[in-house]
């Protein structure tokens, strides 16, 4: 990304904004954060347009370890260098945490109670709605991608159909369509 388009949008103000910000969003993100990661950064806080967001979430899904943590250590690198990346991933894990381990010890404690794995269930549902509403309203993004949306959507699906219903391990797919999908699309740019 240039430096011109870093300026057209809000930044975090400092350090301490860009720390206490993602831990906000960590706190949000029960069973995933996508949904908030992307309400908050691009409709809120607007650190990122939709098109920078869907662009480094590609890239924070590739990379080893979790999206949202590579997330962050991409957005704190971009405007704060190595400290901002660190500081963004304090911010990711520090107070979370704490609390898993505080919940660990409850769960241990309660387990066998049927009212946990219950709302255990029911946390999981809703985790799974937020993710699937959130891949909805950026699948718009997908009409400006050089694939066109009919390719795209065709990725989208053989994905699913691949993971889903298959059982095909989620690195082969990456590996085998997000390879196919990128030497396609480098092709398109070229030309």
């Amino acid at each position: 990304m240039n430096s011109s388009s870093l300026a057209d949008h809000p930044r975090p103000a400092s350090l301490t904004d860009l720390f206490v910000s993602f831990t906000l969003l960590a706190l949000q993100g029960f069973g995933g954060v996508l949904a908030v990661v992307q309400r908050e950064l691009v409709e809120k806080k607007r650190w990122l347009t939709r098109e920078e967001f869907i662009e480094e979430w590609a890239v924070a899904q590739v990379m080893p370890g979790p999206n949202v943590v590579n997330l962050a250590l991409m957005i704190g690198g971009r405007y704060f260098g190595l400290r901002g990346a660190l500081v963004a991933l304090a911010g990711m894990l520090a107070v979370p945490l704490v609390i898993v381990l505080l919940l660990g010890l409850l769960h241990a404690h309660y387990a066998s109670y049927p009212g946990v794995a219950g709302a255990l269930r029911g946390m999981a549902a809703v985790s799974a709605g937020l993710i699937a509403a959130t891949g909805l309203k950026l699948a718009g993004t997908l009409q400006s991608h050089p694939l066109k949306l009919p390719l795209s959507l065709f990725f989208c699906a053989l994905g699913f159909l691949l993971i889903a219903l298959l059982r095909v391990p989620l690195l082969y797919v990456l590996l085998g369509l997000g390879g196919i999908s990128c030497v396609l699309t480098y092709r398109k740019l070229v030309r």
